[in-house]
Order: C-alpha cells, then structure tokens, then sequence
C-alpha cells in the first residue's frame, strides 16, 4: 500500500509539473510571429513563414527565403505579419543576409517580450544531444512547438547549419529553434527531403549580428535589391577562392588521371552503365561530385553550386564514328537559361576548340568546349560549363566537366585552366 501511495504521489505531481514544451509555448505567443508575403495590389497573400520578436522596439528575424520577393521587388510586394497571440499589422524589411539565409523586420509593436540568444550557442559550446523546441506555422494550419534533438554543425557543407533531428515544415521558416530555457540556440531553414526528421537551422549567431547592423542603421537599406547583388558577388568571390586553394587531387579512371576537389564540402558518387537493358554498346563509368553550397536568391533562382563530372567511355562494338556519337551526347552543356529562366540569364553562349594544354606526353590532346551564360540583374556574375574530350584513342575516351554557377570571370578562367591541366593520361 506505501509503494501505490508513493507512486500515486508521483504520478500526481507529474501531471502538476509542466514539461519544458509546454512552459516554452505558454510564454511564445507575443513573441512568435507568422510573416507573410502579399501582391501589394491584390491585398492577398503569395507565401507565408515565420518569425520571432528580438527586441522591445519591435525588430524581428525570419529567413531571407521568406521575405525574397519584397527584397527584389518591393513595388509589387509588400509584408504583413500576424502575432501568435492574435495581433496583426505591417511589417518592413529592414536588411537582408543572402548568405545565411536571414531578414530581419520592424513592426509596430513596442515594450513587447521578445526572445534572448542562448550563450553557449553562440560561442559553440552547445552539447550535442541538447533537448530542442522548434516553433513556427507549418503549412498555415496553426502555431506549432516541434521537439528535437541538435546534433552539432553540418558536415560537408560550406554554409554553416546545424543539424537539428525534429520535424520542420514549410511554413516553419524563420521561426526559433530554443533550449529548454527559451533561449535561441538557431533558426528554422530546411529540412532533407527523402529523409526522416533531418532539419536545419541557421546558427544563432548569424541572427545577432544581422541584428546589431540593423541597430546601427536608422532605417531600412536604400536599396536592398543591390544589397542582395553584393552579397552574393562578396559570397562567391570567397567561395571560388576557398575552392583555388583547396586545389585538385587526382583519381584514376581507365588510363586517365582526372581532378577531383581536396575541399570537404563536396559530395562524391559513382555510376555505371553495366547493367543496362538492352545491354550498352559502349561502357561508361562516372563520377560526379557536387558541393554543397546552393544559395537560394529567389524562387526560381538557387544558385552557387559547383559540379564535376568525369566519365571514362569506352567501346564495346561500336566503330569509330558511332563512338564519336556517344561523346558527342557525353559532352553536351546542360546549361539552363531558356523558358521562365530568361529573366535572369542573358542567351548561352559557346566556344569549341582542339586544345593542347602542354607538350609533356602526360597530357592528352582536347576537344574543349566552354559555355557561359551571364546573370542579367547581377553584374559581373555568370554561370560556366567547361568540357574536355579527350583526343588520344577512338576506341575508349575521358569526358570532364567543369560546372560554375555564379562566378565571376577571372575565377572561371583561373578554376578552368587548373581543370585542363590536371587532366592526364597514364603512359
């Protein structure tokens, strides 16, 4: 009879005590925004995510993704916001970081509570398996708290997220990610499709220095179309030098030496056409790695990412020329610049030349072909291919591809040239 008693006690004081969920949410709503994005003229909505209140004045973050098309075009959209606790006005984009994927907003509330940065999140003392609270208005059914587990930083990506093991859903962007004290440890960005309960946040100390330039600046910046065109070119700049540093390595395919990246933020696989049906005329084996830095700029335009590609083909029983042929296919561009992507790139322009890079036998001759499309709202900015065709058999050739988006000429010629050069034969 004690131990039912002292169970039953237990038990009661259980139900009495509120989990660290419910604690979190029951002081969220003045703090917990849902942002939306409406066509100025219509008066209706176009998108919606989320945001939370970090100062008493009524400044507020969210993601960049969020508010995108204000940024671009701030004639034809225009913000709102509703508050958890059922309060609503205009909100105003007040500055943008491109790169972490982050805005920050004003709206008119004042002396209202407001969200603190967790301090061992921001100087990346957080112990992996911490509890998370995730919250935001997946899919406009409602405010939601998620719980979750962090799980460190990101490998193998070259912007810096931290892996966060709970379910986000569109509509949750922007919102906070919190400790079980209701400090900010990050911001809802994405999450993995094709995966279970693998999301990301942005780290929170993103968010407090986008907040101190916004309190250091009077009112909104001028003209934040231009600010997103700076810093995507200041992003890629630093990207394609990290890139020329890391350098090439080499890895074998058939009898040909070909470059791979030695920077960590590349994702590598391998393919093969051997058990194809009907049965291939000509063997083709590849490999592709692509980087993980995809930089959403607006709806229809996620850029930034590099790609090589390598292909050793050789003939089964095709001739020459049919084998010709299956190069011919290997090495076209795959550049995307046509139907709703004209409005930001100009028309794909190609070059084709035989190239001999050196006189050493190591070096084979190419067929090169380089292909580059310029953006037409960001000024100096291109996306390139670069193709080489090995030339020194007619029965078995290397196919290498080079992919850029986002890049500037001098990097593109300077990457490029490394590219060819690193392409070798073994004697």
């Amino acid at each position: 009879m004690l131990t039912g008693a002292i169970a039953g006690t237990f038990t009661e004081a259980a139900k009495a005590q509120p989990s660290a969920a419910e604690a979190i949410y029951a002081s969220a709503p003045p703090r917990l925004l849902q942002i939306r994005t409406l066509v100025a003229d219509a008066g209706r909505q176009t998108s919606n995510g989320s945001g939370f209140l970090v100062s008493a004045d009524g400044l507020a973050i969210t993601n960049y993704h969020v508010v995108a098309q204000v940024a671009l075009e701030p004639k034809t959209y225009r913000l709102e916001y509703v508050a958890a606790d059922g309060s609503q006005g205009a909100a105003t984009l007040v500055d943008v970081d491109l790169p972490d994927d982050l805005a920050i907003i004003r709206i008119d509330k004042h002396d209202a509570p407001y969200f603190s940065f967790d301090e061992k999140a921001m100087g990346g003392e957080l112990p992996k398996g911490e509890r998370l609270y995730s919250m935001g208005n997946p899919l406009d059914l409602g405010f939601t708290i998620v719980e979750g587990t962090y799980n460190g930083l990101v490998e193998h990506s070259y912007n810096e997220r931290l892996h966060f093991t709970g379910a986000l859903n569109p509509g949750m962007s922007g919102g906070p990610a919190v400790t079980a004290d209701g400090r900010v440890v990050g911001i809802n960005v994405a999450t993995r499709r094709g995966g279970q309960l693998i999301s990301f946040l942005v780290p929170a100390r993103f968010a407090a220095t986008l907040l101190e330039r916004a309190r250091a600046q009077a009112a909104a910046a001028p003209d934040l179309h231009d600010a997103v065109g700076r810093q995507l070119t200041a992003w890629r700049s630093a990207l394609y030098k990290a890139l020329e540093k890391d350098g090439f390595r080499e890895t074998a395919l058939g009898p040909y030496r070909a470059p791979e990246t030695q920077a960590q933020w590349f994702n590598c696989w391998a393919s093969t056409n051997a058990g194809a049906t009907p049965a291939p005329r000509a063997s083709i084996n590849s490999t592709s790695c692509t980087s993980d830095t995809g930089l959403f700029v607006a709806a229809d335009l996620n850029t930034g990412t590099v790609q090589i590609t390598h292909s050793f083909a050789k003939t089964i029983d095709l001739n020459q020329f049919q084998f010709a042929t299956v190069l011919t296919q290997l090495s076209q561009p795959r550049l995307v610049g046509g139907g709703p992507f004209r409005k930001w790139y100009s028309r794909e322009r190609c070059q084709e030349d035989f190239v001999s890079i050196a006189t050493a036998p190591d070096h084979p001759p190419l067929r090169v072909i380089w292909c580059a499309q310029a953006y037409r709202e960001f000024e100096g900015l291109y996306d390139v291919a670069l193709i080489a065709v090995t030339q020194d058999h007619n029965d078995e050739a290397l196919v290498s591809r080079l992919s850029m988006q986002a890049v500037g000429y001098d990097d593109a010629m300077a990457l490029g040239r490394r590219f060819l050069e690193a392409v070798q034969v073994s004697k």
